[in-house]
This record gives structure tokens, C-alpha cells and sequence, in this order.
């Protein structure tokens, strides 16, 4: 097995982009809970999510959402966030809170509303430009809930002709990532539900579409590192939403439901030549923290990637491929589970202090008072939540 010495300049590639909706309040279907300091401007979520990376030097750029962080002045807000010592990257589009989309948006069988949603992803590119974005990650909501309701195939082609009009508007550095989903809101079907047709539609449309696989979209029992492998070995997986599920599309902490998983999903990564700086994927969380307290949240989240991809980094490939070679079953299975076992938090520690960051980067947060000085200033207003 590898030592750590020999993967840490690898570690110090890696950079993981924040959402910005993840620092506003969330919930359940049921109810949203609102906390103290929460941010209300766009502005206040930026400077939340350069906590993060101020700590854990992991996450360099934060994701907007369209409409949800839309300001008069994005260069102004390109020169804030640059402040606060983060960068402003993917911008996410969103069809899916207006009543005119209620039947679909891009696959709508009314050419206005289709063209609504073509123009909101205009805009989108239009903000990439004043930001430097460099990926427009679309997903959508569209597909129906009971038989008969719409005719899938005609809204495959209509997506099909949607998504070649906006992908014909994006700069010649610009991507187009589209995101799946199996299920919800739509529960007959999905017009995007898996990598599969994400994969037909985005290889139609040309070399700068490609897939994001969001690690909580997928049914139950779902080998998602196969998904990843085959992404990979197509040249197609453009970037990850990481997030962690038990059920469904739960949206929790990544690796708090299955840190096996996330090892298994990272070692094909990096298997994959999907790890570095070069690498063309995009690591992003896709999380919402609704019970417990959002920086720490995403703190947390980072730190688990981080270690998860440690440990894929340790494990020992030439003896692997030898075992697998030989026919080795338990032979191979042992070297994988070797690296996954392997306590990583130590030399972590160890590492972060000799790039100048805090060993425990929670506790340096705690400790720093942060969250009570925006408790303290962040009073009135409308904070930021679902749709805003």
C-alpha cells in the first residue's frame, strides 16, 4: 500500500465547489426551519462558504443559483467573493419553482413555455460571461405522474431540440452539464431519470455537454461506481453533486450514510483519471442542512471527501491488477478493503498544520466566533431559504 507521504501532493489538488443554497435555510416537505445569522443576500452566503475554505483549504469557489442569487452586479459580486478569498463557479438554472412550468419546461408541449425556459438559460450563460463560469449545470424537474398524461417520447425530442439551442449559445470555454434524477417531483416518469439518457442526450449535442452524476439520484442498491467507471471510460462525466441519501434523494452530509460507498465511488475516480487539476470533473456538494448548523455542515462535508479520497489514493494499484490477474478473489478484495480501513484523520491533521491550516478545522471554527458575530449582525431581513 502506498504511504501518505507519497499521495499528499496529490491531496493539494483537490478542490471541492460549495453551493451557495446549502448556507440558506432548509427542510422537509413539511416544514423549513429557519436559524440564527442565516444569510440573506447572496453576498453573506459567499462569505459563509469562504469560512469553509478559510479553514479547510478545500473549497475554493461557490455555485449560484439562478434566480436564487441573481444581484444587478455580478462583476461586483465576482470582486466580493475574491475578498472573502473563494472564486464564483457553476451556475445552476432553475425550471422548476415557476407556476408556468407545473407541465414541464424545456420538454413543455407549449412552445412559449419551452422558450420561457430556453430564455432563462440564455440568461444563465449571459451571468456566466460577467462571472467567468465555465459550466451551466441544468436540472430539471420535467416528466410526468400518471400514464397517458404526456407523450415521453415527443418530450424527448423536444428536450433534445431545448437543449441544442441553449448548448448553441455557450461560449467556446463554456459546458453544459446535465444533471438526472429517477424520480421527484415527477413520479411516473422522469424526462431525465438516469446516466443513460443524460449520456444520449448530451453525447448528441457535442464534446462541451456533458454528464453530472449527483450521488443521491439513484434507486436503491444502485452501483454507483459502475455509473462513475462508465462515465469516465465515455469520456462524459463533466462533475459530481455530492450528497449522501438512506432513501431516497435525501440530501445529507456526504459519506454520513454509506463512507464505503463514497471510498468505492472516489477509488474508480481516480482509476478513471477523473482526479486533478487536469481532469475536467467537477467536484461539487449538492447538500441541504436542515436540522443541523450549515458551515459546520459543509465543513464536515468536505473533510469527508477529503478523507475518502486519502484513502482511495493509498490503495496499492499494481498488486490489485496483479491479484485481479491471477484470479485472486480475496486477495483483490483484501488490498481494496486495506486502504478503506486505513485511519487517515492523523496524518491529515498533520498535513493541513504544515499548509498553515488548523489540524481540526470544526473546532477552529468553533473557536473562531464566527457564528456568533453573524447571529449578532444578521438581524431582520428575509434570509435566504427555498426560492430565494
Amino acid at each position: 500500500m502506498a504511504q501518505f507521504s507519497d499521495i499528499a501532493p496529490l491531496l493539494a489538488e483537490q478542490a471541492i465547489e460549495l453551493p451557495s443554497w446549502a448556507f440558506g435555510n432548509s427542510g422537509t416537505r413539511f416544514r423549513v426551519f429557519g436559524t440564527p445569522g442565516t444569510p440573506r443576500t447572496p453576498q453573506e452566503k459567499i462569505a459563509d462558504a469562504a469560512q469553509v475554505h478559510k479553514f479547510t483549504g478545500l473549497a475554493p469557489k461557490v455555485a449560484l443559483h439562478i434566480p436564487w442569487d441573481k444581484v444587478d452586479d455580478y462583476a461586483a459580486l465576482g470582486a466580493y467573493a475574491n475578498e472573502q478569498g473563494v472564486s464564483l463557479g457553476t451556475i445552476n438554472s432553475n425550471t422548476f419553482q415557476d407556476d408556468a412550468y407545473k407541465l414541464g419546461s424545456v420538454t413543455h408541449s407549449d412552445p412559449r413555455i419551452r422558450q420561457k425556459a430556453i430564455d432563462h438559460h440564455f440568461e444563465c450563460i449571459d451571468i456566466m460571461h460577467k462571472t467567468g463560469s465555465k459550466d451551466l449545470k441544468i436540472w430539471l424537474a420535467d416528466g410526468t405522474n400518471y400514464p397517458g398524461q404526456g407523450d415521453m417520447r415527443a418530450r424527448q425530442d423536444r428536450l433534445s431540440d431545448s437543449l441544442q439551442q441553449i448548448y448553441a449559445r455557450l461560449g467556446t470555454e463554456q459546458r453544459l452539464v446535465l444533471e438526472y434524477k429517477f424520480f421527484e417531483p415527477a413520479f411516473y416518469h422522469t424526462d431525465v431519470p438516469d446516466w443513460g439518457t443524460s449520456y444520449a442526450q448530451v453525447a448528441a449535442l457535442g464534446e462541451r455537454a456533458m454528464v453530472c452524476l449527483d450521488t443521491g439520484h439513484h434507486a436503491p442498491g444502485t452501483n454507483i461506481e459502475f455509473i462513475v467507471m462508465q462515465l469516465l471510460r465515455l469520456g462524459k462525466l463533466g462533475a459530481f453533486d455530492f450528497n449522501s441519501r438512506f432513501y431516497a434523494d435525501d440530501d445529507l452530509i456526504v459519506g454520513a450514510a454509506d463512507p464505503f460507498q463514497l471510498f468505492r465511488i472516489l477509488f474508480e475516480v481516480v482509476r478513471g483519471g477523473g482526479y486533478g487539476t487536469d481532469s475536467g470533473v467537477a467536484f461539487m456538494l449538492d447538500q441541504c442542512h436542515n436540522i443541523e448548523e450549515k458551515i459546520p455542515g459543509q465543513i464536515r462535508s468536505v473533510l469527508n471527501v477529503q478523507e475518502m479520497t486519502a484513502r482511495a489514493l493509498l490503495v496499492d494499484t499494481d498488486a490489485l491488477g496483479a491479484a485481479q490477474s491471477a484470479g485472486d478473489v480475496l486477495g483483490a478484495n483484501s488490498i481494496l478493503m486495506d486502504a478503506f480501513y486505513t485511519d487517515v484523520r492523523a496524518p491529515l491533521a498533520e498535513w493541513r498544520e504544515s499548509r498553515g491550516l488548523p489540524a481540526d478545522p470544526m473546532a477552529a471554527f468553533t473557536a473562531s466566533g464566527y457564528r456568533e458575530r453573524i447571529s449578532e449582525e444578521r438581524v431582520g431581513g428575509a434570509q435566504a431559504s427555498w426560492g430565494a
